[in-house]
């Protein structure tokens, strides 16, 4: 396959995922899943035993650092034939979690459908190639199949993002797709019912910070099970993860160099109690409105990463770190910058009295908090 910048998550988990169909093949599923719930929660939360294939041994990583608990909820939300939506603040992992719920259930994540305010209903359900559909009339062959169709028709998952982005006549239009299970086509008269195969579902996300954009009705939110995704509680969770996504974001894109475990503490340090209002002192900190999230937080070390591989001798500069923290936290509310200073003015300057080294190289790039 041609390398991409962000390869699917069935395209870059392929080897884990044969691995599973294959150790899962005797296994019970729902009917067109192409593993078992259990094999399904496997690749999403991991194995500490391996699992072997074409005699090698594969070992499941990790790949979502969450509530297990909820993990499990969604799977089985989806084996019943309910719709699933995914809340939350932004940068929690919920498109990833549907990406991967996807993969493991369907082996396609790309059937989706991407919520905008200029979203309308044939960029869900279907349109017409309207050359063809002057030539011979309304047909299947005429009609362009939209992510819904599509699911509908394969007996896959479409993935709904930012529903509450969409207008709320084009919410509404799922409705009867998700309680009926049916799709009328009305140019295709007595033919133009499409039944969806099993395997069929729709997992939405939504952000909690768009609530009140385009609220979803009561009627919509009766045909979902909700889960909401809380951001990562522990610094060590948080910090993980970012090991885990830089280093995965260095190797596609060929940049040599390794995530530093202080850092990546460092800075999940900080995101963790700017977002929670409260340092692991006790001190009381003021939050800032920008999002402190993981992913965020990701994008910060990432971006300083790039600096010093392409600028500089290959090492991670504190003073750029700081730099593109002011950048991620300041594009909302100018306000912010005064919180973060002092949060270092007070935070930062405790830890690098008392524990030196890296954090009093932090504390003394505070300068660049302008």
């Amino acid at each position: 396959m041609q390398e991409t910048i962000k390869p699917p998550v069935e395209v870059r988990y392929q080897e884990e995922l044969e691995a599973l169909k294959n150790e899962d093949q005797n296994v019970k599923k729902p009917d067109n899943w192409q593993m078992s719930p259990k094999a399904v929660r496997t690749f999403i939360l991991g194995s500490e035993k391996p699992v072997k294939y074409q005699g090698e041994k594969y070992y499941i990583k990790k790949k979502y650092f969450g509530n297990d608990a909820l993990v499990e909820r969604c799977i089985v939300t989806l084996a019943g034939n309910r719709g699933l939506m995914l809340v939350g603040e932004p940068g929690t992992a919920k498109t990833m979690l549907s990406e991967l719920l996807s993969a493991a259930i369907s082996g396609n994540s790309k059937n989706t459908i991407q919520g905008t305010a200029g979203t309308t209903e044939d960029m869900i359900k279907y349109s017409w190639n309207y050359a063809l559909l002057l030539a011979k009339g309304p047909s299947r062959e005429a009609l362009v199949p939209s992510p819904l169709y599509i699911g509908m028709e394969k007996g896959i998952l479409t993935r709904f993002e930012e529903i509450t982005r969409t207008p709320a006549e084009i919410q509404d239009s799922l409705i009867s797709v998700l309680s009926d299970k049916v799709l009328n086509v009305p140019e295709l008269g007595d033919e133009g019912f499409l039944f969806a195969r099993p395997g069929f579902n729709v997992i939405g996300t939504a952000n909690t910070r768009d609530k009140g954009v385009n609220e979803m009705s009561s009627a919509l939110k009766r045909r979902f099970n909700f889960e909401t995704v809380m951001p990562v509680n522990k610094v060590s969770l948080e910090k993980q993860i970012i090991l885990n996504e830089v280093n995965m974001l260095a190797q596609e894109s060929h940049v040599d160099m390794q995530a530093d475990e202080d850092v990546a503490e460092l800075l999940a340090s900080t995101y963790h109690e700017l977002r929670e209002g409260v340092s692991s002192y006790g001190h009381r900190i003021d939050k800032p409105n920008a999002v402190m999230s993981t992913a965020e937080a990701v994008s910060v070390y990432y971006q300083t990463m790039l600096t010093g591989y392409y600028y500089g001798d290959g090492h991670l500069d504190v003073n750029c770190l700081v730099q593109n923290l002011v950048g991620a936290i300041s594009k909302e509310d100018k306000d912010d910058l005064e919180k973060v200073k002092g949060y270092f003015n007070t935070v930062i300057r405790d830890k690098s009295s008392k524990e030196g080294g890296l954090w009093k190289q932090y504390y003394e790039a505070r300068k660049w908090l302008k």
